[in-house]
């Protein structure tokens, strides 16, 4: 007899059981006390009279299925896929639909086999997205541009399982034939999207595409209609842009909208996910805004697992993978603390520790060519009474268009160097609330071509930060006049560390804390402006640009 099917019926002892479980069943929303009997890393049988080689007394408490973040960038934690998956398994993170458009806009397709080759054997699944935008628009510069026959490519090297999300909406809206010519090479998989704002005739246009589903709606009216038109909503609550209260109304006011809702991260960092969780502090929110503990895991286990087509996950019932969690309470409250975790049937995790072996060794750090064509003082200084200004609005991606002087309060000069090619070009702005109150700060994490950024008060610090991204070939940098004052390498494609996700925490708060700004985490507020397929206002090495306009003149008059 099928050995999976003997161990159901009780005939074959289990590799595992875990007994005297409260299984939360979002399948049925209530809540299961029983055994769960593992062969193979698979369910096998749920109910009484299991044995096993291994068995585990839960105690009673509440078994959840492993959780799923739907739309992940690993880059933005600044950790190699292996530490991001040690950290994110301490909190029942079972699975990771991640989308590298990162790594592929600074180091093209040998960026992609790298995160894939160290994303096996980990105590997570992570599946890759095909990043569709490299570059997000014609406004940008990246490594290589990546095509639709790469698209196909990563599809039969196996290294994606569904297309990441399509950006370059206007693109799509518009009919334009590599954008539409993607969508077709990825085939028939999900299709993720990114459509900020995107309402009425051009929101049929872009979902008329076979792109299904968007993470960027910020207002409950926008959220309403992409879910009317069939796309399935992601709330995004990451660092910088927590969206999860302000959009949980959708959910309250009609609890059937969560079969097709699921809550992701987008951009986390490592200080973020060590002091405040994955996805178990997105439960936490919810139970605590008032959403049924059931309604809410649903959307971090069975929602995304529906969507991604991962039919094996997201729920504990026979035949589907053993990937589940045990709380320390009985029930799903606002506590909602994970004790330990299991992946494939395997304890990974226990009370803060991790327990798995990694066998792909991590390939040494993917390192640039220190680039030569910087400018000067001289090449940035603008004479200008009035100039264009990018309008930062705290909380939020979203950019303003504000007409002022280079002079006016709280506003610093912003340049972005072209880093792949070391061909010089530059582009040049200013921004409006960053903070910054004196030197420059700089980073080589500016999405999504990920070109050297820097923002100061002064030319000097600008062009010293400049120099010492340079010497580093990609990290942050803190810069008064002529003197770096802080640094911090990020040798892994100008993105990531090798090191362990508690000193990359540390070491990013120091930077912060050397930036001296008055906004939460600056480095990462000063990458998104050069997002250009973002409205309003942004930058790249080609200048200012609007996604919806095209380029933009730096001078009023």
């Amino acid at each position: 007899m099928n050995r999976l099917a003997s161990t159901a019926l009780g005939t074959t002892p289990a590799d595992l059981v875990i007994h005297n479980a409260n299984i939360a069943n979002v399948y049925t929303g209530v809540y299961e006390p029983a055994d769960i009997a593992v062969t193979s890393g698979i369910i096998a049988g749920i109910g009484t009279d299991y044995h096993g080689t291994t068995e585990y007394d839960a105690q009673g408490r509440a078994l959840i299925p492993g959780m799923i973040d739907g739309h992940a960038h690993i880059e933005s934690t600044m950790m190699t896929p292996p530490e991001f998956a040690r950290i994110t398994a301490l909190h029942g993170t079972s699975s990771v639909m991640a989308d590298p458009h990162e790594i592929a806009n600074s180091l093209g397709m040998t960026g992609l086999r790298y995160m894939f080759s160290v994303s096996q054997n980990l105590p997570i699944n992570i599946y890759y997205g095909a990043p569709s935008c490299v570059p997000a628009s014609d406004y940008e510069t990246p490594f290589e541009p990546l095509d639709m026959n790469a698209i196909a490519s990563m599809f039969r090297q196996g290294m994606t399982t569904h297309l990441g999300e399509m950006m370059n909406y206007p693109a799509v809206i518009s009919g334009d034939p590599d954008a539409w010519g993607k969508i077709l090479a990825a085939g028939n998989v999900p299709l993720t999207g990114h459509a900020p704002g995107v309402s009425g005739k051009a929101l049929n246009a872009y979902i008329s595409s076979g792109v299904n589903s968007d993470h960027e709606a910020t207002t409950l009216t926008e959220a309403r209609e992409k879910l009317s038109r069939g796309m399935w909503l992601m709330i995004r609550e990451g660092a910088s842009f927590p969206d999860l209260r302000n959009l949980l109304p959708v959910i309250t006011e009609n609890p059937l909208n969560s079969a097709r809702t699921m809550v992701v991260s987008d951009d986390l960092t490592a200080r973020y996910l060590l002091e405040r969780g994955h996805m178990d502090e997105k439960m936490r929110i919810m139970i605590q805004e008032g959403i049924n503990p059931f309604t809410a895991l649903r959307m971090v286990t069975l929602s995304p697992a529906e969507y991604f087509r991962l039919y094996h996950h997201g729920g504990i019932a026979p035949g589907n993978v053993a990937d589940f969690a045990l709380l320390d309470s009985n029930i799903l409250d606002e506590s909602f603390t994970v004790r330990e975790v299991w992946h494939n049937g395997l304890l990974v995790a226990k009370d803060g520790d991790v327990f798995y072996s990694h066998e792909n060794a991590t390939p040494a750090p993917i390192a640039y060519t220190h680039i030569k064509n910087i400018p000067t003082v001289e090449d940035i200084r603008i004479n200008a009474e009035i100039v264009n200004v990018i309008g930062l609005t705290p909380g939020s991606i979203i950019t303003q268009t504000l007409q002022t002087s280079p002079e006016a309060p709280d506003t610093a000069k912003i340049v972005v160097l072209q880093r792949h090619h070391d061909t010089g070009q530059f582009g040049i702005g200013y921004i409006h609330g960053l903070g910054i109150k004196s030197g420059a700060i700089g980073s080589s994490v500016a999405h999504d071509a990920h070109n050297f950024v820097v923002a100061g008060m002064d030319d000097m610090s600008i062009i010293t930060a400049l120099h010492g991204l340079a010497d580093m070939g990609g990290g942050l940098v803190v810069a008064h006049g002529e003197n770096i004052t802080a640094k911090f390498a990020l040798p892994v494609g100008g993105l990531m560390s090798t090191l362990p996700a508690e000193d990359i925490a540390r070491s990013l708060a120091d930077m912060e804390t050397a930036a001296n700004v008055s906004i939460e985490h600056p480095f990462m507020a000063l990458s998104f402006l050069c997002l250009s397929v973002v409205p309003e206002l942004r930058i790249t090495d080609k200048g200012y640009c609007d996604i919806m306009k095209g380029i933009i003149p730096l001078v009023v008059r």
